[in-house]
Formats: structure tokens, sequence, C-alpha cells
């Protein structure tokens, strides 16, 4: 790096938020990406990068804050990679969201919108979370050099979340406020545990230790599931520690672990094994009840979750007589949550677990117009899939970030349903791939909802009606 890229800009005034939960400024022409910045806020900034038409850079000096800028509630602020934005006004949060949806989906899409409906907020802003990932590390995040030196190995091992950018920095977490007791307990105990024991933590360049990860689940019933990751098998160290966890915390519902021997921090190839309670925890939601395992994937914030497909079940506006797609059904919660307002829900999902549990929840629910297949989107569902399952009346769609396949894109366009409801994490997908389906639809309906406070993700719903088609309210 040359000796410009290491310029200190002083006195900057913030501007905006930017996309990715950055802030920006002006300098010179181009623009300037400064993370953790509320915009009014002056501030000195070090330059970290020079790009064709924008720099980044990071606060070194805060000279006079916004009148906006609210105080952190985590001590962890400005190292933790989560929580950005929590130095924004909550109201302030939801606004940029808002334009957020507007921007994505105009500039992106080039797409005809309605009013696009107020942001829904959540109604709980900290331990809002049902599932937390942390990572062993026998090298923690330590900020002086000066002070790592003076650390024994022991002072030096980390439990916590991977430092922004560092993929073998961890940050060892005090008290975290993403998710409810006794996520934290539980974390804090078993740090205690197996540093006072003698147990060696991963080291993430060398791949060598035998603590390496832990998932705490939580549900709005009360149930909590622990899953210990390991690097290697060793009975005696793992026993004893999980026979610890177990003393400790009578009332964990579900107790596992796993051995990851694998150079990625990857768990739906690895194998789970139950060692006390329940192989199960469960979640609710009206009369359903849906169950959770250990590599099921369920919406992280489940309050939000409920108006989330709330809000799906609206736009559907089904009278019992549809056919329903439910593409990337995961568990199966939309469908099941459509089930009893339609004819038949067809939900297909890339994960074979996952539709194990979509069967499971169904059977569960005694929901018998339900039918679940398991592989690639792209190959199954064909023409041929359509016609054999009855066409579509509403298609639902709910990927992952990357969007569907364009091939998937245009299978939707040729099943030509009434209506497509389309769930997204990521809007810029989102106006991507409503842009391929085609100008056959009409967007009618706008709905972002936030499941992510303190963060810039967001979910966002699109209604689309085929026109010509009256929609049924």
């Amino acid at each position: 790096m040359g000796r410009r890229d290491k310029e200190l800009l002083e006195n900057v005034k913030i501007e905006a938020i930017a996309a990715e939960g950055k802030s920006l400024a002006h300098i010179d022409g181009k623009v300037l990406f400064v993370p953790f910045a509320v915009p009014g806020d002056i501030v000195d900034v070090q330059i970290k990068n020079k790009r064709k038409g924008f720099l980044e850079g990071y606060i070194t000096r805060m000279v006079e804050p916004s009148p906006m800028r609210v105080e952190p509630f985590c001590s962890h602020y400005g190292l933790c990679g989560g929580c950005k934005w929590q130095s924004l006004p909550y109201s302030v949060q939801l606004e940029n969201k808002q334009q957020q949806v507007t921007d994505q989906l105009t500039r992106i899409g080039h797409l005809t919108l309605p009013e696009i409906s107020p942001i829904i907020g959540s109604q709980e802003t900290q331990y809002y979370r049902n599932k937390l990932e942390f990572t062993f590390s026998n090298k923690r995040w330590i900020e002086s050099i000066n002070e790592a030196e003076g650390l024994s190995d022991q002072d030096k091992m980390g439990l916590g979340f991977h430092i922004a950018g560092k993929f073998d920095k961890v940050l060892d977490v005090e008290h975290c406020y993403l998710q409810s007791d006794p996520s934290n307990e539980i974390r804090l105990f078993v740090k205690e545990y197996t540093v006072k024991n003698g147990y060696s933590y991963f080291d993430l360049r060398s791949q060598t230790g035998l603590m390496r990860n832990m998932v705490i689940r939580t549900s709005t019933t009360g149930e909590v599931m622990v899953i210990v990751v390991f690097a290697y098998e060793d009975e005696e160290l793992c026993t004893n520690l999980l026979n610890a966890i177990e003393d400790k915390f009578p009332n964990i519902t579900s107790l596992n672990y796993m051995i990851n021997g694998k150079k990625n921090d990857s768990l739906t190839d690895v194998e789970c094994y139950n060692y006390g309670g329940e192989e199960y925890i469960y979640e609710q939601m009206e009369e359903l009840k849906f169950r959770i395992g250990p590599k099921s994937f369920y919406q992280t914030n489940s309050k939000q979750a409920y108006k989330l497909y709330s809000i799906v079940r609206d736009f559907a506006g089904l009278t019992g007589k549809e056919i329903v797609y439910d593409l990337y059904t995961g568990t199966g919660t939309i469908a099941l949550f459509l089930a009893h307002n339609a004819s038949k829900v067809v939900g297909i999902e890339y994960v074979p677990e996952a539709i194990v549990d979509a069967e499971t929840n169904a059977t569960n629910n005694k929901i018998d117009n339900c039918t679940f297949f398991a592989g690639d989107m792209k190959d199954i569902l064909s023409a041929q899939f359509i016609e054999q399952q009855g066409a579509p009346n509403v298609i639902v769609l709910d990927p992952p970030r990357a969007g569907i396949h364009p091939s998937v894109a245009k299978v939707i366009a040729q099943a030509a349903p009434e209506k497509i409801v389309y769930v997204s994490c990521n809007p810029a997908t989102q106006a991507r791939d409503i842009e391929l389906i085609g100008d056959q639809y009409e967007i009618t309906k706008v709905q972002p909802v936030d499941m992510f406070p303190h963060t810039h993700h967001l979910e966002n719903v699109v209604l689309m009606v085929k026109k010509n088609v009256e929609q049924e309210s």
C-alpha cells in the first residue's frame, strides 16, 4: 500500500447512509465510504482503500458527533461485525431501509411500483434472534500488540464472533444483546469451563485445536437447543464438557454435538448426535407447531416471522380453491401457514433434511394437502412437473440472498400463475428476478418488514398480479 493510501482526512462531514450499512461523504469528487458513522458526524478518517471512483476508510477521531447520534448499548460496538447501526435512532434505521427498497426496485429492476407500504418495524430491537453461532479461537482479537505480548495462552482464548473482514480473528464476547437468556450464560459457562480445564481452542489458520463452534437456538415457547462442535473426537473431554453443560443447565431442551474435521465451518454436511434431552425444539405460530432440528432453517426473528407470513397470506388472497407452489420452502413454514386456505400446496427445497422436517411438521399439524420435494429448483420445476402436480394459481418465492436461477424465472413465467408473492431478504436480486419473470405482471403491493434491527438487512414482500386478471381482495 502506497504512502497516499494511508492519508488521514480531517474534519470530514458525513452526509448520508449508503449501501451495506456504511455512511458516505464526498471528497474531491469521489465518494468516501465509512462504517459506524452517522449523517451529521464530523470525523477524522483514515483512508484504507482507494478504488476507481471511491474511497474507503475508518474513523480515527470523533470531532463533533451528529445531533441524531445515539449512544450504542453494546460494549462491543465498533469491533463486532454485527449491529452496526446501533448509533442510529431506530426510526432513522427504518427510514433508510424503506428508501433502500425503493431505490433497488426502481434503479436495478426499473420496475413500476405502487406506493410502497410503510416498513413494519420490529417490536423488539434487542434479544430478538432465535439462533446464534459462536466461534472458538486460540488467538482472540486483541487491539494492542503490547497487550497481546503480556498475555498467557489462556488469556488469548476467545469465544464469540468473527471480526468483520478478518476470517482468522474472533472477538471474545462478554454480553450479546441479540439473543435472550440463557444464551449469554451458556456461552460464558462453556468458555470458563473449557479454559479452566485445559481444552484447546481452534486455530483458524493451522486448523488445529479441539473446540470449534457452538450454536444456541431458542424459541418463543421457552425451549433451548445447544450444539457443540468439536474439531475431532476426544471421548473423555467431549463427554466431560457435555455433562458439565447438562448439570449446569438442566432446562436445556436439546443438547447435541458434532465432529467437524473439515476446513470450513459449514455444518449442513456434518452428522449431528443428540447427547441429552430431545432431538428437536418447537416453535409456535397460531395453531401450528414447527419442529426445529439442529440443521433446520427458521426465520431468525420469530415474532417478525409471524408478521412476515401473515403478509404473505394476505397478499396470496386464497379462497380455498387454489393450488399454491411454495418455492424454496425450507422446513415448510410458509407452505403449512397457507395450507388451510388452499386446495393444495406444493413445496420445493434444495436441502433434503429440511424436507424431512417439512413432512414431519405437516404430519404433526394434521395437514394433508401439502406435498414436498427435495432437489435443485431449476431441475425439479419443469413443465412436466407442473403438468403432474397441477398448474399453480399462486406461486410464493422465498429464495436465498442470491435470488432465483434464470431458468426458474423462465418456468415461472411459463406457468403464468394469477399471482406471485415474492419474499426476499435482498431487494436488489428481487428486483432483478422480477424483471426476468417479465412484464406480464403488475406489481400491486410492496411491503418491507424489518427482521434485523441495528443492521441494514430487511425482508421485502412484493405482490405481482397477472395483467388482465382481477386481483381478489
